[in-house]
C-alpha cells in the first residue's frame, strides 16, 4: 500500500477562463487559464496571473495562449506546459521519491470521445498516475452541496468561460443535459462587438472583461443603480483616444441575444426531463453556477422567463472545483467518475 507522503490527491477545475486546483483539501492554484512561450524555444515563460499581465501587451518573441477553447483543449501542448506550470507552483513536500498524483478532473458534458482522451492524456503527461474525469454539471451539483445520489431530480445551469452545461441529475447520473458554447467568453465579444458599432472604440479582451465585471447585467432595470464604467481606448476611424461611459443597461441590452441562447438550451433540457423529475426541479429551483451566474438580476431573468425560480449558488465562481474535490475525497464511492 502506498504510503500517504508519496501521493498527493489533486481535484482540477481545467476551465477555459480560470484553473482551480484543491490539493488533499485545500485549495492551492486560483489562476487564469493561460500561458506565454517563447516562440523561438517553444519553453514555456510564465503561467496563469504573470502570462495574463502579458497578454496582448506582447513582444513579437513572446506568444501568449489559452490552451482551452469552448471548454475543451484547443492546444494540447500548451495544456500540458500549462497544468506542469501550475502542479509545479504548488509547494508540496518534496520526498526522496517522486510524488504519485491522483487526479480528478472536470470536463464539459458534450465532450466527445477525442476531446475526453486529449484531457485524460494532458493530466497524464503532466505527472497523473491516477486520473478520473467527472462532467461540469456534475462537479456543479456536489459542489453546492446536492445529493446527487438521491432518487429526485435536481437541474443545474454552468454558465464558465467556454461552455454552458445544463443538466438535469437524479440517481448519480445525467438524465438530460446540454452544453452549448455560449458563456463568459461569448459575452466578452459581444461587448468588445458593442464597443466597436455604439462607440466607434476598439477595446481588448481584458477592458471588455472589466465592463462585464464592473456593470454586467442581464435586466436593465436592477433593484440597486450601478455607476457606469468609464472606458477610453482608439477611435476606430482617428485612432484618437477617446472616452465613453458604459451602463449595465447598455449591457443588458447587448448580451439580451446570447442570453436567449441560454433560455432555449434551458427549455430543451426541460423538455427532455421526465414527468416526476420536473416536478421536483419545480419544487426545489433551478441552482446557477459558473462565473455567468454573476451576471447581475440574470436569476430573475431566466425565472421570469421559464417560471420556476432560480437560485445563485453560494461562491458560484468556485463550485465546480468544489465538486471536483469532493468527488476525488469520494473517488470510491462515486462510480459516474470516468477512469
Amino acid at each position: 500500500m502506498a504510503l500517504n507522503f508519496l501521493t498527493q490527491d489533486l481535484a482540477i477545475d481545467l476551465g477555459t477562463a480560470n484553473t482551480v486546483i484543491f490539493m488533499n483539501d485545500k485549495k492551492v492554484i486560483d489562476e487564469p487559464s493561460i500561458v506565454a512561450i517563447d516562440k523561438l524555444t517553444g519553453k514555456l515563460i510564465a503561467v496563469g496571473s504573470k502570462a495574463k499581465e502579458m497578454h496582448e501587451r506582447t513582444s513579437p518573441n513572446i506568444r501568449t495562449v489559452r490552451p482551452l477553447k469552448d471548454g475543451v483543449i484547443a492546444d494540447f501542448d500548451a495544456a500540458e506546459m500549462m497544468i506542469r506550470g501550475f502542479i509545479g507552483m504548488i509547494n508540496y513536500k518534496k520526498s526522496f521519491f517522486a510524488p504519485s498524483l491522483k487526479m480528478v478532473v472536470c470536463i464539459p458534458s458534450g465532450s466527445t470521445p477525442v476531446e475526453i482522451r486529449a484531457v485524460r492524456d494532458a493530466a497524464e503527461r503532466s505527472g497523473g498516475r491516477d486520473v478520473a474525469l467527472i462532467f461540469e454539471p456534475m462537479a456543479a451539483a456536489l459542489g453546492i452541496g446536492v445529493d446527487v445520489t438521491a432518487p429526485s431530480g435536481s437541474m443545474i445551469v454552468d454558465i464558465g468561460g467556454g461552455t454552458t452545461e445544463v443538466a438535469v441529475i437524479s440517481l448519480g447520473g445525467i438524465v438530460a443535459d446540454e452544453s452549448i458554447k455560449t458563456a463568459g467568453d461569448v459575452f466578452t465579444s459581444d461587448i468588445q462587438q458593442y464597443m466597436r458599432q455604439q462607440y466607434n472604440i476598439k477595446v481588448g479582451e481584458i477592458t471588455a472583461e472589466r465592463i462585464k465585471i464592473e456593470v454586467g447585467a442581464a435586466i436593465s432595470d436592477l433593484d440597486e443603480p450601478l455607476e457606469p464604467c468609464i472606458v477610453s481606448g482608439p477611435n476606430l476611424m482617428t485612432v484618437h483616444p477617446v472616452e465613453a461611459s458604459v451602463s449595465s443597461q447598455e449591457i443588458a441590452h447587448c448580451l439580451d441575444m446570447s442570453l436567449v441562447r441560454i433560455e432555449q438550451a434551458v427549455l430543451s433540457v426541460l423538455e427532455q426531463t421526465p414527468p416526476e423529475l420536473y416536478g421536483d426541479i419545480v419544487k426545489k429551483g433551478i441552482f446557477l453556477t459558473g462565473g455567468g451566474a454573476l451576471l447581475r438580476g440574470l436569476d430573475k431573468r431566466l425565472a421570469k422567463k421559464i417560471n420556476i425560480p432560480f437560485h445563485v449558488a453560494e461562491d458560484p465562481l468556485r463550485a465546480v472545483a468544489r465538486g471536483t474535490c469532493t468527488a476525488l475525497k469520494n473517488s470510491n464511492r462515486f462510480n459516474f467518475l470516468m477512469r
